[in-house]
């Protein structure tokens, strides 16, 4: 499955590749983890931080599927506002998937500070604001939601957005606790630090049949077979093809980044930006001072290949952006789009299904896929290890 085509900006850095030879001979393990993205490298890394023997295996090399597409927000607001979310899921699971999502974001710093690279961390306000005057009232209601619950959130007014920045909408919520990375850099960072911890991890291997077996699972390669107790599934859009039905839509996404160190007048204190439309723009800073912008959603897996398509949805972004902030000059540096997918509820699905004892899945669709993953494989390790997490209920597959 072709993921992502262009060039997203975070590949360009030539000191960022793993040495991870293809598997040639057979090997025994616990774990076994299928995909070498975001969510297969946190996973691995929980597993062997609790003395688990892993074997990672990827058909590309590390991050270069989904995760190179990322743009690196990394919020615990999902897709579907909470007022929203309370309605389609219950009050106590949605509240805790929000809460769980600010909490996952603490636990990625704690990790990028194991790690001994920064990955481009940082902390960051959200600012989501009204797309258009009809938008005011659902978003006044999903800001007296959010704190009614505890969230730290402060509801701007259009005069109050105004006099902090050039984005004339009638109202926006302020939401702290947010952050970004180098998804990437923190793919490469972890799997190197798990490699050190006894993760062995091989790349340009292709998972050729796969046996979940009443005494291990058996993955059946190119050259070798790995037998292992139990079997992640962390292929990211790919891993619809070890289901019995699909668990999202998969549609394409769009992102560029701009030009580095370019001065953008009216965006307050480099927050992170995104709009109550659907589909949205959204748009974020980098340590190195560029603009990185992406949404403008289509229905279709493969949308993203049609290049005059990606051209259209790159100029639309650009034409936002201006709207946005007029008095910016951007001047596209990076352009590249993806497959990007969504659930019913905005909400990953993590865990095991009743008819698969050996297999752990960890689909962490919608805009939250590394706060998703980052859940995701803290889960995982607890299912492994026997551990109660009350995050299996909410994300589990059969809600």
């Amino acid at each position: 499955m072709k993921l992502r085509t262009g060039t997203p900006v975070w590949i360009c850095d030539d000191n960022l590749h793993l040495a991870t030879p293809p598997l040639t001979q057979d090997v025994r393990c616990r774990v076994a983890v299928l995909g070498g993205g975001i969510t297969g490298a946190l996973a691995a890394y929980q597993l062997v931080k609790r003395g688990v023997s892993v074997v990672l295996l990827d058909h590309r090399e590390i991050g270069r599927g989904s995760t190179a597409a990322s743009t690196g927000l990394l919020q615990y607001e999902v897709d579907t506002p909470l007022s929203e979310l309370i309605k389609l899921v219950g009050e106590n699971p949605a509240v805790h998937a929000y809460r769980r999502g600010l909490a996952a974001i603490d636990e990625i710093e704690s990790i990028v500070g194991e790690l001994g690279d920064t990955c481009q961390f940082a902390r960051r306000d959200s600012l989501y604001f009204a797309s258009t005057c009809w938008h005011e009232r659902r978003l006044k209601r999903e800001f007296a939601c959010r704190k009614q619950y505890g969230f730290d959130v402060e509801y701007l007014s259009k005069q109050q957005l105004a006099s902090i920045s050039s984005i004339a909408a009638v109202g926006a919520i302020r939401s702290r606790g947010d952050a970004q990375i180098d998804p990437f850099r923190f793919t490469q960072r972890l799997i190197e630090a798990a490699m050190r911890k006894g993760l062995i991890a091989h790349t340009a291997t292709r998972a050729l049949e796969i046996d979940e077996g009443s005494d291990c699972v058996a993955i059946k390669t190119e050259q070798a077979t790995v037998r292992a107790d139990k079997i992640v599934y962390a292929a990211g859009y790919e891993t619809q093809q070890y289901l019995s039905s699909a668990k999202g839509n998969l549609n394409s996404t769009y992102a560029l980044a701009s030009q580095a160190n370019v001065d953008v007048p009216g965006w307050p204190q480099q927050w992170l930006l995104w709009e109550t439309a659907r589909p949205y723009f959204y748009a974020r800073r980098t340590e190195d001072g560029r603009v990185i912008m992406g949404g403008g959603d289509t229905e279709f897996a493969t949308d993203h290949q049609r290049d005059q398509l990606v051209d259209s949805k790159i100029e639309k972004l650009l034409s936002r952006f201006n709207e946005l902030f007029p008095k910016a000059q951007i001047t596209p540096e990076f352009v590249w789009a993806g497959t990007f997918a969504e659930t019913k509820d905005g909400l990953a699905y993590i865990g095991q299904t009743r008819d698969r004892p050996r297999a752990y899945f960890a689909l962490g669709y919608g805009g939250n896929g590394i706060t998703f993953s980052t859940i995701a494989a803290k889960l995982i390790a607890d299912l492994f290890s026997g551990v109660p997490n009350p995050d299996e209920s909410v994300f589990r597959f059969d809600r």
